[in-house]
């Protein structure tokens, strides 16, 4: 499937700073014309201050990690200009407490919400079959030297073709993740050596990391990515050039803007090893025969998000070793860049340097501060960006844990269901026509399955929400409600809901049976209690757009 993706938000938001207005206006002087001032009031300014978040690691000339720096021995330059350093903080400060164990996304949001996590993904698309096989045995060997209870919560997921799917959702337990590694069926990639897949491979590739950004963005802490694979396609004569960071147009560079957003480091690992006779194990053209079929992206999208690549050794589980071990050795820094609304179009570069000798600091060295978010056609129609993230959403058992909110269906008509957002995460417009009233946008999915857990049917609606009463200016915290139609197959069993807040594209899912009262809430409404406002006056359109395309 050809999808043409476009980039989020690069720099973090911290809002809202508070001041204090205790002095009453002068006698005599005009009353605001839009605001009211009492003598003796609070009042709060809301504030959006744009933030550089910098996740990175400090090694030595060895490679090992250095984990009691202080911030006064850090020093960031961004084109070469000094910043000041806003937040910082230090290795295992939001570790998980001994106390408590993680065995699910959603106590991963409700028992530790700022625990650095690892994701390790499996790429049976593009890497030889032997390989994946080796890489099982590696992973399998690195944690068996580990304790019965890790330490960091850890998801395992395998990628072909045609599925993306989490063989075990976050946990705390070794045994848990070799268990469902054992029980996995790995894919056979039998168009590896066929050149014609390329463009299915390039795609299977950018949605895999783009659904792991999209699907972790709600999660704050820190994510640890182990990509073990070859990554995209071995043709040079496929794609786009070999730099990720010249152009913020680009489909590597937008993929590769998800993943900073969402706090995602990457690191890769080649399992082909030391290849005696490469020509025997990928065939011509020569270039299959090095590191990630030579493909210098791939490679560059992980020293591009902090991380590192690892290839040419038969040493996999060390390898393994070392980038989960580097997901517990992050520092966070953050800092204001200057001028954050002007040439967003201009790369920017950052520079981190250590006082203490032979201490290197690895990390992102260059971003994008803003850009468009492509959310539909010129025409209102649903884009093709918007389409991809939908089907990848609907089609995954992945957990997607940025919007809060809730589905129930009908006590007498399954079919009926009231899907309930959080006001807390809808992005509400502010017209420019100030009479008009503030309004928010959202897409609902719905796609069903057979007890087979086999896709049958999407279907997805749009929907505007508007709240008369909401002040044209300034934070509107207000839930949203739809009703939804759903037109199930005679086979269908079970439903999984996926519903995306326009402008930030924000999304989550919930999973739930076809059954009359059936209730469930997404992993981030069950991590935090559901907000008191009441539901104002609102008007609420609904439009059926085409159902998405089947993903590749």
């Amino acid at each position: 499937m050809k999808a043409t993706f476009a980039r989020l938000v690069m720099l973090g938001l911290l809002g809202s700073a508070a001041l204090a207005a205790q002095t009453p206006a002068p006698p005599g002087q005009a009353a605001d014309e839009v605001h009211t001032f009492t003598e003796g009031a609070r009042y709060t300014i809301h504030h959006n201050v744009s933030l550089v978040i910098l996740d990175g690691v400090a090694v030595d000339a060895k490679g090992n990690a250095i984990t009691d720096l202080k911030q006064s021995e850090f020093h960031i330059t961004e084109d070469g200009a000094p910043q000041t350093i806003r937040n910082f903080d230090v290795p295992g400060k939001y570790v998980v407490d001994p106390t408590v164990t993680i065995e699910s996304t959603s106590d991963l949001n409700r028992l530790a919400p700022r625990a650095p996590v690892n994701i390790v993904l499996l790429d049976e698309f593009s890497t030889r079959f032997e390989d994946m096989a080796f890489a099982r045995y590696s992973l399998k060997k690195w944690l068996d030297a580990q304790p019965v209870k890790l330490d960091t919560p850890t998801m395992l997921v395998a990628v072909s073709l045609d599925k993306f799917e989490v063989l075990r959702d976050y946990t705390q337990n070794k045994d848990e993740i070799l268990n469902s590694l054992n029980n996995h069926f790995a894919a056979y990639p039998w168009q590896l050596h066929q050149i014609t897949w390329s463009p299915e491979q390039y795609s299977a590739a950018h949605l895999a990391l783009r659904r792991v950004a999209e699907a972790t963005a709600g999660h704050p802490g820190h994510k640890t990515m182990i990509w073990i694979g070859r990554g995209f396609p071995s043709n040079r004569n496929f794609g786009q050039g070999t730099k990720v960071e010249t152009d913020d147009e680009s489909l590597t560079s937008r993929t590769l803007n998800e993943l900073r957003d969402a706090r995602v480091t990457l690191y890769t690992i080649d399992p082909a090893g030391v290849m005696i006779d490469p020509g025997s194990a990928y065939p011509s053209p020569g270039w299959f025969y090095w590191p990630f079929g030579g493909d210098q992206r791939f490679m560059a999208m992980a020293l591009a998000t902090g991380g590192r690549n690892f290839a040419g050794r038969n040493d996999v589980d060390a390898e393994i070793g070392t980038s989960l071990r580097d997901g517990k050795s992050f520092y966070t820094l953050t800092y204001i860049p200057p001028n954050p609304d002007t040439e967003i179009r201009k790369l920017r570069h950052i520079k981190v340097t250590i006082d203490r000798p032979g201490v290197t600091f690895i990390s992102r060295s260059a971003y994008f501060p803003d850009g468009h978010m492509a959310r539909t056609n010129q025409d209102g129609t649903m884009g093709r960006q918007m389409q991809a993230e939908l089907v990848a959403a609907g089609l995954t058992n992945l957990k997607y844990d940025n919007v809060n909110f809730s589905a129930t269906m009908s006590e007498t008509d399954p079919n009926e269901v009231r899907i309930h957002i959080d006001g807390k995460r809808l992005s509400y417009v502010i017209p420019k026509d100030e009479s008009q009233p503030r309004y928010t946008e959202f897409t609902v999915l719905a796609t069903t399955f057979d007890a087979k857990h086999k896709s049958l049917k999407a279907q997805v609606a749009t929907y505007k929400h508007t709240v008369e009463d909401a002040p044209h200016y300034g934070p509107v915290n207000r839930p949203a409600d739809a009703l939804f139609k759903i037109n199930p197959d005679p086979k269908a069993v079970s439903v999984r809901f996926v519903v995306r807040i326009d402008g930030p594209g924000s999304m989550g899912s919930v999973d739930m049976p076809l059954k009359a009262g059936a209730k469930a809430e997404s992993v981030a409404a069950e991590a935090a209690a559901q907000a008191s406002t009441p539901t104002t006056p609102s008007k609420e359109t609904a439009a059926p757009a085409a159902t998405p395309p089947p993903a590749s």
